[in-house]
This record gives structure tokens, C-alpha cells and sequence, in this order.
């Protein structure tokens, strides 16, 4: 019986070069400029009655409010339908026990006077 020698895939990757903390540009070289990118003023609602400037949430924001307060209210509403008629029979099974208890109370008091 021969057996083969295992053979493994070693990852390679290319090396990371981190500048050393300390690291400043050469004197005789001059810094880039850069374009800055202005970035936009986000969008606001001006209500006129009393005359307040009220930012207007990002959509995403949005979204995820409404979609959370869709799915909190559809649950409430499937869950209250499946627990209604459970409810009413559990209701129901307790009012029956409380009468029978009350009943023998009842006759125990006046068996006992």
C-alpha cells in the first residue's frame, strides 16, 4: 500500500506597507492640492406659522421607521385575532371554577349555620 505525501495550498498574498509613524514629506517637493468636495446642506422644511427651519430626515432613516411600525402593527393585529378566541374559552373555563368554588362556599356556610 503506498501513501501519498499530503500536500498543502499555502495563501500568498501581497505584503502591506505601513508608513512609519514619523514618516514627512521630502523639503525640496511641494504639497498637492486637493479639490475639496463642498458636501450638501441637508434638506430642511420651513413651516411659516412659526417660522422654524425643521430638517428632513435621510431616506434610509425613513424607511426603516416606516417599515418598522408597519410590521409592529400587522403582528399586533394577526396575534390579537389568533388570541381573542383563546382568551374568551380560558375566560370562560376561570369563570366556571370561580362559580363552582363560590357555590360549595356558599354551601358550607349555610350547612355549617
Amino acid at each position: 500500500m503506498y501513501l501519498r505525501q499530503p500536500t498543502a495550498d499555502v495563501p500568498a498574498y501581497k505584503p502591506i506597507f505601513v508608513p512609519p509613524a514619523d514618516l514627512e514629506r521630502p523639503e525640496e517637493t511641494e504639497t498637492e492640492e486637493s479639490e475639496k468636495t463642498e458636501t450638501p446642506e441637508p434638506p430642511t422644511l420651513k413651516i411659516p406659522v412659526i417660522d422654524i427651519q425643521m430638517p428632513i430626515p435621510e431616506t434610509a432613516v425613513v424607511v426603516t421607521a416606516v417599515t418598522t411600525a408597519v410590521i409592529a402593527v400587522t403582528t399586533t393585529t394577526i396575534t390579537q385575532s389568533l388570541f381573542e378566541p383563546i382568551k374568551k374559552k380560558v375566560q370562560k373555563q376561570l369563570q366556571s371554577k370561580v362559580d363552582a368554588w363560590k357555590k360549595k362556599r356558599k354551601k358550607k356556610d349555610s350547612s355549617e349555620s
